[in-house]
């Protein structure tokens, strides 16, 4: 399906930051504390003693919600943990200002390092995907298996639907932004955001609308929302730019954990043209291609994803830890 057929989401965000995927019953909530750094981690403990760990990475403007679908369909094989980025969820900005691709990641490996947890199933969507890749490339230690959905990784020729977010990275764009939409309603701000991210906006129902709108309303008011947004998407950017063994796609090559790759057909976001270079650069990797997910397969489809991960772990001799 092209860009064309579907209309453009008047929004620069990428992932809503709940909707169809609330905190359930089980999950556990801490918050961590490192030198420089506060990280509010979401929790789902495997159904049975001795499961290896996992560990969640969330996209742009999203947060560890994102996952909790996802963690209930993996319970019986990994023992799960999401993660909310610096400045995102309930994290608050890191105590540098670091919102590069870099930064993150290092915020992640500071946090496997922390809880010894790794060698760890690590997963991440779209900026979680890049921040994964990254992680994955350098610190192998780390990671048992890697699974990307939608990962943000260069294109040289975006959709012109995923435009708006990359304005994002544009000095004032958010101000900007802020102004044209200041008479919105947080329930037309999160319909925006499902119309982006969701192939098919019209399957959330109307308590997991409710959901998103009062964690948007939530996070809108939080001083530095829109600052560690925009700073984020100023990182994503100029990871795009860079060469040599810093680059993502060379970076991608390098990684030597098992990799399952997802991409959704009507995502308005990462193009699905994108599948066949992924599984290329990734050297042991298998693909999920879903044709009517957007942007977050892993809250549209999660059995999809979790039936492919767990066709991951029988391919491998990473197995089940």
């Amino acid at each position: 399906m092209s860009s064309t057929e579907r209309p453009q989401a008047a929004t620069p965000f990428e992932v809503p930051p709940s909707g169809r995927s609330r905190a359930g019953e089980g999950e556990t909530h801490r918050s961590v504390s490192l030198p420089g750094l506060t990280l509010s981690v979401r929790g789902r403990p495997g159904r049975r003693p001795g499961l290896p760990a996992a560990l969640y990475v969330h996209g742009l403007g999203g947060s560890s919600l994102n996952w909790s679908s996802l963690m209930r369909e993996l319970a019986d094989e990994v023992d799960g943990e999401a993660v909310d980025l610096p400045g995102f969820g309930h994290s608050p900005p890191p105590d540098d200002g670091d919102y590069s691709v870099s930064g993150h990641a290092r915020a992640v490996i500071r946090y496997l390092d922390f809880s010894g947890r790794g060698p760890v199933h690590l997963f991440g969507n779209s900026l979680g995907g890049a921040v994964a890749t990254r992680v994955a490339a350098v610190r192998s230690d780390l990671v048992r298996t890697l699974t990307l959905v939608s990962p943000a990784l260069p294109e040289l020729r975006p959709q012109r639907t995923a435009v708006p977010t990359a304005l994002l990275a544009v000095p004032g764009a958010t101000r900007l932004f802020g102004r044209m939409t200041r008479h919105w309603t947080a329930e037309r701000r999160t319909r925006e955001l499902l119309a982006l991210c969701y192939g098919d906006p019209a399957a959330v129902s109307r308590e997991e609308l409710e959901a998103a709108v009062a964690e948007y309303e939530r996070r809108l008011a939080l001083p530095y929302f829109w600052d560690s947004l925009s700073r984020s998407a100023r990182g994503l950017v100029n990871a795009y730019t860079l060469g040599g063994q810093h680059a993502l796609w060379r970076q991608a090559e390098r990684v030597l954990a098992p990799t399952l790759l997802v991409y959704g057909g009507r995502d308005l976001l990462v193009s699905f043209r994108m599948a066949r270079r992924a599984a290329a650069a990734f050297r042991e990797s298998r693909l999920l291609a879903l044709p009517d997910a957007g942007h977050v397969a892993m809250m549209e489809y999660p059995e999809a994803v979790g039936d492919a991960f767990r066709g991951l772990l029988g391919e491998t001799d990473t197995g089940r830890g």
